[in-house]
């Protein structure tokens, strides 16, 4: 069974490469470079907001050190790895490439959307991973939000078919992870990425034996966050109305206790 997975650059990404390389489940990698890791704050912030824009991304940094080592390096042949940015992510090269390898699954993980053209080419199995519990939370910035709404046990990630429609395709298998007191947000983001990556290598071990996957339909219309829906401002209400201890406080009680209807591909 050939796997080929599109990702970003990042940490995480790379991680989850790993992750299905480990277990035998990687043929070839389509790799977009990121932006920066580290983003300067906008200009014209308010010294609130912008200590919180600086705490917040210096946070991910240190988490994501913590979960997934600072840099990482595919250990693969390099003729199956194809460097890409967002302006050839959906060139000619990738498709002619994704062509002559003929993969049997394609998984995309923190690249930029699919064009229809690319996708046409891609197998039956061809599916997003989605930082974020879709249908609620789709779009962008989809790890966030749930704490911004006091709701952390909805943070988790979402494998669903690509289709033309951003995060629209049915649903495949959510991916929650333990909450641990003493965790922030950005250490549940991690988490989520890790159980995702342990989850995704258990559904490729259904497809190897031949065993079926029932993708499920988006009934519910949930919510597709905007790029500019999210503004530094929103974390004040992490950091300066709960100093990141909504997780602590979720543990507590005091936000009461609500479960998202999971589905679960095993």
């Amino acid at each position: 069974m050939k796997v080929v997975l599109f990702i970003g650059s990042h940490p995480r990404h790379l991680f989850v490469a790993e992750t299905l390389q480990k277990h035998g489940f990687l043929n070839a990698v389509v790799m977009e470079k990121r932006e920066e890791f580290l983003p300067a704050p906008p200009p014209g912030l308010q010294e609130l907001d912008r200590e919180n824009f600086i705490r917040h991304f210096a946070d991910r940094d240190a988490a994501e050190t913590r979960q997934f080592g600072h840099s990482r390096q595919l250990e693969m042949d390099p003729e199956a790895i194809l460097q890409v940015d967002y302006h050839n992510l959906n060139s000619k090269q990738v498709k002619d490439w994704i062509d002559a390898i003929q993969p049997d699954v394609v998984l995309t993980y923190g690249v930029h959307k699919i064009s229809t053209e690319l996708l046409a080419s891609f197998p039956t199995y061809a599916w997003n991973v989605h930082g974020g519990l879709s249908p609620w939370y789709r779009g962008n910035t989809t790890l966030f939000w749930p704490f911004y709404f006091m709701k952390p046990n909805w943070a988790g990630m979402t494998i669903h078919q690509l289709t033309s429609k951003l995060d629209a395709g049915a649903i495949i298998h959510h991916a929650v992870p333990e909450l641990v007191r003493g965790d922030g947000l950005h250490d549940v983001a991690c988490r989520a990425v890790k159980q995702a990556a342990e989850d995704i290598v258990m559904i490729l071990h259904k497809l190897a034996k031949g065993e079926s996957v029932q993708p499920v339909p988006q009934k519910s219309s949930g919510k597709l966050f905007m790029t500019e829906d999210w503004g530094p401002q929103h974390l004040r209400v992490v950091y300066n109305l709960f100093d990141n201890d909504i997780v602590d406080r979720y543990l507590d009680g005091e936000f009461g206790h609500h479960e998202p209807p999971l589905i679960k591909a095993f």
